[in-house]
């Protein structure tokens, strides 16, 4: 059940009203190494002794699929989408360099796929409006999110993202990466008109109603870039980027996700690759201080996303796809997916591995 007050709005109001200081956010130790899946010989004891199945550990074939069907790799065409859902994965996301093919209503397209796998999967894009809106001569052509909150009401922008929702989940994609909830800072050209507004109540109520219009056509919007990327020291596409420091980010970044989160309960959120003062040196995307923030004080139950770790030097610069995978796992993403063509394989035996770790601490606890 979410909670009536999460913590994140307690602070912001108090933060408005002066009535207190923030909530501290508890520690939480850095995620270990994985261990090896190889049954111990007390473990094979124990199942020879007949003890509760319970304490057994799952099969590694198990393992592998429940680490295959966390992972969201990219689809470069019909073939490479088909052969990633063999490996078991449970989402595609389409780049810009994709086979438009795979968006067609033939027989190389999603919704043919979907017909051939017999199982349903998730796709993802980036359609925001405005310069992020991929393929847009077959999705169709929308103004930026601050175009969109100059000219429009609330309800006429969430009239437009059910239309771009409608489009979208005809041409077999059912998850967007939208609505950008940064607030423009002014300075950084990576957010700049993805924003709704400098102002966090209004890219808030915007962002809410753009995923509300989503729903409504039957695709997932995603709330990004969680912590915010308005105000941070650069782009991550570029390098590492570090927001201001954690105290100040409750009276701003999380203002707007703390407006659009109740108001869009079934949305989902992508972590981003923000590095933020006070909440650790790794980015958030890899930090397990970033999800208990998002899960514990802002409330957040749903689907959490990272951003792209294979195609942004912030991840790609220290990590191999792989490894980027295995440590966002184990801080706490549910679906990480990245854009790079990688080794699907390499991939889920990496992923496995703290999936396999993760079903050890739950059956020792």
């Amino acid at each position: 059940m979410r909670k009536a007050m999460p913590a994140l709005l307690v602070s912001i109001a108090c933060a408005v009203s002066a009535c207190g200081s923030e909530p501290v956010i508890s520690d939480v130790p850095p995620s270990t190494a994985p261990q090896s899946t190889a049954p111990s010989s007390a473990a094979s004891s124990a199942a020879a002794a007949g003890e509760s199945p319970e304490t057994e550990k799952a099969a590694p074939e198990d393992i592998r699929a429940q680490a295959a069907a966390k992972l969201m790799p990219p689809a470069l065409n019909y073939e490479d989408a088909r052969a990633k859902l063999d490996a078991g994965v449970g989402g595609l996301f389409i780049p810009s360099w994709a086979d438009p093919e795979l968006l067609s209503d033939g027989p190389r397209g999603l919704n043919a796929l979907r017909a051939e796998m017999g199982r349903d999967f998730e796709v993802s894009i980036d359609f925001e409006g405005g310069r992020v809106q991929r393929f847009s001569e077959i999705l169709g052509e929308y103004p930026s999110p601050q175009a969109m909150a100059q000219g429009h009401s609330p309800e006429e922008v969430e009239a437009m993202a059910t239309e771009i929702g409608h489009s979208l989940r005809a041409h077999g994609v059912t998850v967007d990466f939208a609505p950008v909830l940064d607030v423009d800072g002014g300075d950084l050209e990576v957010v700049g008109d993805r924003a709704f507004s400098t102002d966090p109540e209004t890219a808030g109520e915007y962002g809410a109603a753009f995923a509300r219009g989503l729903q409504a056509a039957g695709v997932k919007a995603v709330f990004k870039h969680f912590p915010g990327h308005g105000r941070a020291s650069g782009d991550t596409h570029q390098g590492e980027a570090v927001t201001p420091p954690l105290e100040e980010l409750y009276g701003h970044e999380f203002r707007s996700f703390a407006q659009a989160v109740p108001q869009a309960p079934e949305a989902a959120l992508m972590m981003g690759h923000l590095v933020v003062p006070g909440l650790g040196e790794e980015p958030a995307s890899l930090n397990p201080r970033a999800y208990q923030l998002a899960r514990e004080e802002l409330g957040f139950e749903g689907t959490i996303y990272t951003d792209d770790l294979g195609g942004m030097a912030s991840i790609s610069e220290n990590f191999s796809v792989p490894e980027a995978v295995a440590a966002a796992l184990a801080a706490g993403a549910d679906m990480p997916l990245w854009s790079t063509d990688e080794d699907i394989t390499a991939v889920i035996d990496s992923a496995a591995e703290i999936v396999a770790q993760q079903e050890s601490n739950r059956a020792a606890d």
